[in-house]
């Protein structure tokens, strides 16, 4: 009989690092896809935070820390990041767990910014893209949610089924931002 072990989306493709630019995978786990019902919204947002203090983030936002996050990833959805859904939310909104879905890694260093300048078809720079700000967008040709952090600090979610090339698309990138620098 196989003995099966459960992998990582990015299993043997990480960490990895080019000059002063790192790439790592996260855990994120569990990961729950969260969208309200018709009129539901406040009340959603009320229910997270009394129960596990994150709301349901506004557009382009995410709520949370390290462990436990609120990230908006669409059109009155988000994902809950590190905690399931609290009890009582199934009524108030369409719930999907979403934890074997995504491949999570964080891109961080002070030249990340240019990493992602070549790959992602908006601006990332802290003066428009801050701490605190996510966007679902492309990273070359996969649909992505990124988010900021930290100032040198990148959180990028793709499908799972996308983590070998979201990790070739990114290493490419630091190759060429790492060679410019002198690294």
């Amino acid at each position: 009989m196989a003995d099966l072990k459960p992998r990582s989306a990015c299993a043997d493709l990480l960490p990895l690092s080019r000059g002063a630019l790192h790439l790592e995978e996260l855990s994120w786990d569990p990961i729950w896809s969260i969208s309200p019902f018709k009129g539901r919204g406040q009340a959603v947002s009320d229910a997270l935070n009394a129960a596990l203090g994150v709301g349901f983030p506004v557009p382009g936002t995410w709520d949370g820390g390290a462990d436990l996050r609120a990230v908006w990833s669409g059109l009155d959805q988000a994902f809950l990041v590190g905690a399931v859904p609290p009890e009582g939310l199934a009524g108030q909104a369409a719930l999907t767990d979403q934890s074997d879905s995504w491949a999570t890694v964080a891109l961080s260093g002070p030249d990340a910014e240019a990493v992602l300048a070549r790959l992602v078809p908006v601006d990332l720079r802290e003066a428009a893209f801050g701490v605190g700000r996510c966007i679902r967008t492309q990273v070359q040709h996969m649909t992505c949610v990124v988010l900021r952090d930290a100032p040198d600090r990148f959180v990028i979610m793709a499908f799972r089924s996308m983590a070998g090339t979201l990790v070739h698309e990114l290493d490419v990138a630091m190759q060429g931002v790492a060679a410019r620098m002198g690294a």
